[in-house]
């Protein structure tokens, strides 16, 4: 008998093994759904790209030929120092009182902006030199020590107990003592200084066709390569006018002769190779190249007695503007006497000194001598001397000689003839004990780029197997 309020269903195990696998099904169909949604919406985009394909590149064009229209609408601005205050002021409009352009704005052809800003080409062309004026400075006259003159001596410090700490200094330099520089920093109406060319029999000789040569220049565009480790690199963006008025004046040795005969360089029977003169260079008084390459760079003042102005470039580079173009700009314009480029990487004496030591310019104990005696003299620290960035990249030097600005490269010479041969350490240095920072004009790097193309060292410079120098 059974019981009919109560009904009870079994279910066995293979008909609830159907039922899921009925629910597996249908999750299955849910899935395939889902996948023809996207491929469907898929086509339909591809079908538009397909349709409208050209009239989607056309949008884009237009919308990057607008945001070019807006660049090219928006003027660099300049960097002025206003008189009135410290702070710097940007300036779109007055050109003619910017004192610096900066080096990251851009033309509107999307290059770098020229920092160095020259006259016109019709300008540059009938371009001549100021008329001589009287120095500005209180340093009126220089007087150079040699061995023929009354300033051999001073006080008790003989040649033979400076020859005996086994200085650089030889025949060529004078020996100077440490009582004489100290007093060549403290220069009055007149100053003596010991300036290179001590002694006929001190070496860096030239032929006297040479030297009348150098004589008749009254501007002059110079560079050297003792050692043979670079190749000569024409000049190039002189007017017609600069080409009459100025000498470009190459100084070789007999090592560098000999490497650029082998390859075909010949000096001309007049003298040239294309734009510059070669003037060959027999006796280098030291066995640093880079010590023998200071005498060009810093004393052209005494290898072209009557030259009003001249421009240093070192061989590694390639000159490539205007050379009176360049003087107007960088001198004339801006009132100074002597322009050179600030340093790109560092701008303290001391941070330098510990680059020249970790790249192997200079051993760890000639550093150490001369950043001894410029702390002892108090050296500050400071990375702006009146504003201006103290340290310098010395690779283009633009100069009017002047009493002021023949005393100043004297000093330095001698401090790299004491010291290392890295003139970046000493420059600063100079800067600051004789105080002359207004009337150097500190040019950005931007500028130095502007005016040489950077061409590098082609060979490592071969060093003197001897010397001259006498201690």
């Amino acid at each position: 008998m059974f019981n009919k309020s109560n009904v009870s269903i079994s279910i066995s195990d293979e008909e609830s093994d159907e039922l899921a696998r009925m629910r597996v099904r249908v999750r299955r169909k849910r899935k395939k759904n889902q996948l023809r949604v996207k491929s469907a919406f898929t086509l339909l985009l591809l079908r538009f790209f397909l349709r409208y394909w050209t009239l989607l590149i056309f949008v884009l064009a237009a919308g990057l030929l607008l945001f070019e229209a807006t660049r090219i609408g928006r003027k660099p601005g300049l960097v002025v120092k206003s008189k009135d205050s410290p702070v710097e002021v940007k300036n779109s409009s007055s050109v003619e009182h910017s004192t610096r352009i900066e080096p990251r704005t851009r033309d509107a052809r999307g290059g770098r902006d020229r920092c160095l800003k020259l006259l016109p080409p019709d300008e540059l062309e009938h371009l001549d030199l100021p008329v001589n004026e009287e120095t500005r400075s209180h340093v009126k006259k220089v007087i150079y020590f040699s061995e023929n003159g009354i300033l051999d001596v001073v006080g008790n410090d003989t040649f033979s107990q400076q020859k005996s700490k086994g200085t650089r200094f030889n025949l060529f330099t004078g020996y100077q003592t440490l009582d004489q520089r100290e007093k060549s920093f403290k220069a009055s109406k007149t100053a003596e200084v010991h300036c290179g060319f001590y002694s006929e029999n001190g070496g860096f000789t030239v032929s006297d066709e040479d030297k009348r040569y150098m004589q008749n220049c009254k501007v002059v565009v110079s560079t050297c390569a003792f050692g043979g480790g670079d190749a000569l690199h024409q000049p190039i963006g002189m007017s017609e006018a600069s080409l009459k008025k100025v000498c470009y004046v190459a100084f070789w040795d007999e090592i560098t002769l000999a490497a650029q005969e082998s390859e075909g360089h010949k000096i001309g029977d007049d003298g040239f190779i294309g734009k510059w003169r070669i003037v060959v260079v027999r006796e280098l008084p030291f066995t640093d190249q880079r010590l023998n390459g200071k005498i060009p760079k810093m004393l052209a003042h005494r290898l072209f007695p009557h030259s009003k102005y001249s421009i240093w470039v070192d061989s590694k580079s390639q000159f490539r503007k205007d050379p009176l173009g360049v003087l107007e700009a960088l001198l004339w314009r801006s009132n100074s006497v002597l322009a050179i480029s600030e340093h790109g990487a560092r701008s303290s004496v001391y941070d330098e000194a510990k680059a020249v030591v970790n790249k192997h310019k200079a051993t760890p104990e000639e550093v150490e001598v001369q950043l001894a005696q410029y702390h002892h003299d108090g050296l500050p620290e400071n990375k702006r001397f009146n504003g201006k960035k103290a340290l310098s990249e010395a690779s283009v030097i633009v100069r009017e000689h002047t009493p002021l600005t023949n005393l100043f490269m004297c000093i330095w010479f001698n401090e790299v003839v004491r010291f290392t041969s890295r003139d970046q350490l000493s420059f600063p240095y100079v800067l600051w004990r004789l105080n002359v920072s207004e009337n150097i004009n500190m040019f950005p790097v931007c500028t130095r780029k502007d005016l040489v193309n950077a061409m590098g060292h082609i060979r490592k410079a071969k060093p003197l197997n001897s010397t001259m120098s006498m201690f």
